[in-house]
């Protein structure tokens, strides 16, 4: 394999480390990664389709690169590194059981996959149950680790202002869970959201609402403006996307999100240049993206734990 494209993923609190090599399936992807270490960043484990580590990148491009070569993710070795456009770093360490395309970027080695499923296992005792959060460190082999947001730029000054304040706000919280997020899961909701004093339906409806904010919103928009759609039509699809959903999120405890968008909508028309759009977007889909990412983290999935799936009928 190409040694000179060798990266490091290591989970510091377990004392566990695997290395991976990027190939050549989705050059476009793999680029964008290797460019962007080192970070870290909050690891996740998928709670759906099976045996599948996830994390947010820190990388803005990933939401629009082409990636032509796709598989499902059921039938690839153990070991393969997926990067999405969900804005996702996702490693297959066992069976799944979603028959979704998926774009891999490299391979685990095999002498790691051991450690890579113990990995896997704590992850997910950690997002299931725990809730100690597990940190992941992505670096070049043999080189130091480290972290950085990288930072966009708007033209228009009001509309850089807030790139500026959605980039901070970021960074905050990239490591460290929202104390807004804190505070409605421990059941300290200001606008008493949640009928009958309950807390687990507003939960709910936050993570419904949280999750295709950032992965189909926010990341479409950023999409939709590489592809060349016209800026008045993306204008326009902004305000239907992002302003209602967003609005039911700062009802529910998220308000600085909330405050985001409204100077967003009403910096709208400022946005006349595509780049400028492009910035403003990709930096709240981050946002969002991390947002989504502690809001699974926090969530008391173990109370669930008595509804278990019917056993096949024989």
């Amino acid at each position: 394999m190409n040694t000179s494209r060798r990266m490091e993923i290591g989970w510091p609190v377990l004392g566990l480390t695997v290395t991976a090599d990027l190939d050549e399936r989705n050059a476009a992807l793999a680029d964008a990664i290797w460019d962007a270490l080192p970070y870290r960043s909050l690891q996740g484990h998928a709670l759906v389709a099976g045996h599948h580590l996830y994390h947010v990148a820190p990388v803005h491009d990933v939401l629009h690169l082409p990636a032509a070569h796709r598989v499902d993710r059921r039938t690839v070795p153990d070991g393969t590194l997926f990067c999405s456009r969900l804005q996702h770093l996702g490693i297959k360490y066992g069976e799944l059981t979603e028959p979704m395309a998926a774009t891999p970027i490299g391979q685990v080695a095999d002498g790691d996959l051991d450690a890579l499923a113990e990995a896997g296992r704590a992850v997910w005792e950690s997002v299931y149950s725990s809730k100690k959060p597990i940190v992941a460190e992505v670096r070049r082999a043999g080189e130091p680790g480290g972290h950085r947001v990288p930072r966009l730029a708007a033209a228009d000054p009001e509309m850089d202002a807030l790139v500026g304040d959605v980039h901070a706000e970021t960074e905050r919280i990239w490591l460290d869970p929202p104390r807004e997020l804190v505070d409605l899961h421990d059941g300290r909701i200001a606008s008493r959201a949640g009928t009958h004093g309950t807390v687990l339906t507003t939960l709910l409806f936050v993570n419904g609402e949280t999750r295709p904010l950032g992965y189909n919103a926010y990341s479409g928009l950023v999409r939709a403006a590489h592809e060349g759609v016209p800026l008045e039509p993306l204008r326009r699809m902004a305000h239907s996307l992002i302003a209602v959903p967003a609005e039911f999120l700062a009802y529910c405890g998220l308000e600085r999100l909330g405050a985001f968008t409204e100077r967003l909508l009403d910096g709208l028309d400022r946005l006349d240049r595509r780049q400028d759009f492009t910035a403003v977007m990709a930096h709240m889909a981050l946002y969002v993206n991390c947002l989504g990412g502690w809001n699974l983290h926090l969530f008391p999935w173990s109370v669930g734990d008595h509804l278990r799936q019917a056993e096949a009928a024989s």
